[in-house]
């Protein structure tokens, strides 16, 4: 496997793969990795690794992210899925899945990459709010493959309620059946874009081809795999491995700007997350952060620092189900 220089510079490399789903088609997915300058080679078993699942519309950026966990002992990991960031083709819809279930074979395949080089044992699978989506499903689906399930403001249910689900379900259906990459005319906002992009009122430079301000058109198809997952969300996972789920304290999701979305999550309803979270397995942490952003480790500085605080010490206490207490923390 050739790692390539990555798009973040300086300790960051990637590699772009093919993996073939379960409905025959072969899809383009990169896996990204952090290596600390001056670390010893990985060895080839016993060290834990973690691999980070971003959003929609979204890519891996946040290198604080990566220093965090390999300050706490783990080997880094990320995947820009098919159809999104350093995986996005010409030819391709951005953002566009049909079905989530479309993610497993490059989540299966960037898994063996890992184990390849950190060894066998279960991997710390992280994913925030669409990815954490994914997240969950994969680890439901795939038993005893993740030993940690870490949820950044996971889009796990619409807004307000399932009967909101329900009714989009029932509009949607129809259109997804017959052409599921018609894009549905929805109003577009850009208020989370503006409170994270250092090109508006945030400290986040981010590349526009891989994280629009307005984000992907939604397609039909791709919303009703949305509900989909979100469906069988609300039915329960039975997810054995501890879960951690972090949210902000409030959110705001006006269609006009509001100075309240500076420190909500100005995208996803966070009481509803709360909820749907305790459906997702027996071990379920939740941590509401006050002031947080819809990615809580994008929030101004004091913020994200209460976060990496209360995930460090939720990997103090279950750290060692992963091969033990964590190195450090951030």
């Amino acid at each position: 496997m050739e790692w390539q220089p990555d798009i973040l510079g300086g300790e960051f490399q990637s590699h772009a793969f093919t993996a073939r789903g379960s409905d025959g088609v072969e899809r383009t997915a990169t896996l990204v990795r952090l290596r600390p300058a001056g670390a010893q080679p990985p060895p080839a078993h016993g060290h834990r690794a973690v691999l980070f699942l971003h959003g929609w519309s979204d890519y891996f950026f946040n290198v604080d992210l990566a220093r965090f966990w390999a300050a706490a002992g783990y080997h880094f990991y990320a995947l820009d899925m098919h159809n999104h960031g350093r995986s996005l083709r010409p030819e391709s819809p951005g953002g566009y899945v049909a079905d989530l279930a479309a993610y497993d074979a490059e989540i299966k395949e960037a898994c063996r990459l890992i184990a390849g080089e950190s060894g066998p044992d279960p991997v710390t699978l992280m994913g925030h709010s669409t990815g954490g989506l994914v997240a969950a499903l994969w680890t439901s689906r795939h038993p005893g493959t993740v030993s940690q399930l870490v949820l950044n403001s996971p889009w796990l249910e619409m807004h307000g309620s399932s009967l909101v689900r329900r009714a989009a379900s029932s509009m949607v259906r129809p259109v997804a059946r017959f052409r599921p990459q018609a894009i549905l005319r929805l109003p577009e906002r850009g208020h989370y874009w503006r409170t994270i992009s250092s090109a508006a009122d945030g400290e986040w430079p981010l590349d526009e081809r891989y994280r629009p301000p307005m984000a992907f058109p939604v397609r039909a198809g791709w919303l009703r795999a949305i509900l989909a997952g979100h469906a069988r969300v609300a039915r329960g996972l039975e997810i054995e491995a501890p879960i951690l789920v972090l949210l902000s304290k409030g959110s705001a999701n006006g269609l006009l700007w509001s100075e309240e979305m500076r420190r909500t999550d100005a995208v996803l309803d966070v009481n509803i997350l709360g909820v749907r979270a305790l459906t997702l397995g027996r071990t379920v942490t939740v941590e509401r952060i006050d002031g947080a952003l819809h990615d809580v480790f994008l929030s101004p500085g004091p913020v994200r620092a209460d976060a990496y605080a209360r995930l460090a010490r939720w990997l103090g206490a279950y750290g060692s189900l992963a091969g033990g207490p964590p190195g450090g923390s951030a």
